[in-house]
C-alpha cells in the first residue's frame, strides 16, 4: 500500500493543506474530495487509515489527528515496504471540518500537465521547481491506468523528438488487448517504474532519460525544460541526493497548512467530522 498511502497524503496536502480532508465522505452539506476527477476510482488506502485510527482511538482517544495518521502511514510504508528513505514527520496537525470537490479539482496536477502547469500548482502551495522534480520521484512505485497515459500512446503530450517507440508500442499493446473488454482495457494498469516497480529508488529518473516515463507529466520533466532535465540528470547520477531532496520536500509538503490552521479538530472517525 506504500504508493497508495503516499499518494493519499500528497492529495490531502495539496488541497487546503494537510488537514485530512481527503478522507471525508460526502455529506448533505458538502461534496468531498473523493469524487473529484483526480481522485475518483483511483485513490486507495482509506481502510488502512480507518484501521489505524480505530486502534488509536481505543487506546488514546481524540489525541492523534487523521491528518497526522496519514502523514506517518505514508512515511512508514515507504520506508518499511519499499526500502525508501525515512524522514521526520512533524506532528500536531488538526483535521478539517469540511472538504471541497471543486478545490481538489482545481488544485491537483493532472497526468497530462506540462512543466509550467506543474510548477504553477506547486508554487500555489509554496513549493518550488526542485520540489516538483523530487516529489515526482514518488512515481518510482505504484501503477497508473491506461486512461491516465492515453496521450503518451497516441503520441501527444509527453512525446517529442526523444520518444521511445518500443516503450510506446508496449503501452499500446497493453491498453488495446483484444482479450480485454472495453471497460477492462480502460482499467488496465501499467507500472509507473517498469524497471524496479516495488523498490523506492532513482530508476524512475533513468526511465525518463530513456523516454520511458509513463505519465506525460513525468516524461515532461526530461523534455525541453533545461532546469528540470538537469535535476533529473543529477538524481540519475546520485541516488543519495535524490533521497535527501525527497525527504526535505516531503517535510515541506507535510507542513502545508490551509484555512484550518489550528482551528480544526481531532476526528474520532476519519470519514466524518465529530
Amino acid at each position: 500500500m506504500a504508493a497508495s498511502l503516499l499518494r493519499l497524503h500528497f492529495h490531502d496536502c495539496f488541497v487546503n493543506g494537510c488537514d485530512g480532508s481527503v478522507l471525508l465522505d460526502d455529506t448533505a452539506t458538502f461534496q468531498g474530495e473523493k469524487t473529484a476527477p483526480p481522485n475518483l476510482n483511483s485513490l486507495r488506502g482509506f481502510e488502512v487509515i480507518d484501521a489505524i485510527k480505530s486502534d488509536l482511538e481505543s487506546v488514546c482517544p481524540e489525541t492523534v489527528s487523521c491528518a497526522d495518521v496519514l502523514a506517518i502511514a505514508a512515511r512508514d510504508s515507504v520506508f518499511l515496504q519499499t526500502g525508501g528513505p525515512s524522514w521526520e514527520v512533524q506532528m500536531g496537525r488538526k483535521d478539517g471540518v469540511s472538504a471541497s470537490k471543486a478545490a481538489a479539482t482545481a488544485s491537483l496536477p493532472g497526468p497530462n500537465s506540462t512543466v509550467a502547469v506543474l510548477l504553477a500548482n506547486f508554487q500555489n502551495v509554496g513549493l518550488s521547481l526542485n520540489d516538483v522534480v523530487a516529489l515526482s520521484g514518488a512515481h518510482t512505485i505504484g501503477k497508473a491506468r491506461c486512461s491516465s497515459f492515453s496521450s503518451r500512446i497516441s503520441g501527444g503530450a509527453g512525446g517529442g523528438p526523444d520518444i521511445n517507440l518500443d516503450f510506446v508500442q508496449s503501452l499500446q499493446q497493453l491498453c488495446s488487448s483484444p482479450d480485454l473488454s472495453t471497460t477492462a482495457t480502460t482499467a488496465a494498469v501499467a507500472e509507473l517504474d517498469k524497471g524496479t516497480p516495488f523498490t523506492f529508488d532513482n530508476q524512475y529518473y533513468t526511465n525518463l532519460l530513456s523516454g520511458e516515463g509513463l505519465l506525460p507529466s513525468d516524461q515532461a520533466l526530461a523534455g525541453q525544460d533545461q532546469e528540470t532535465r538537469m535535476i533529473v540528470e543529477t538524481y540519475v547520477e546520485d541516488s543519495d541526493r535524490f533521497f535527501e531532496d525527497f525527504k526535505a520536500s516531503m517535510v515541506r509538503m507535510g507542513s502545508l497548512v490551509g484555512v484550518v490552521g489550528n482551528t480544526g479538530e481531532i476526528r474520532r472517525n476519519c470519514r466524518f467530522v465529530n
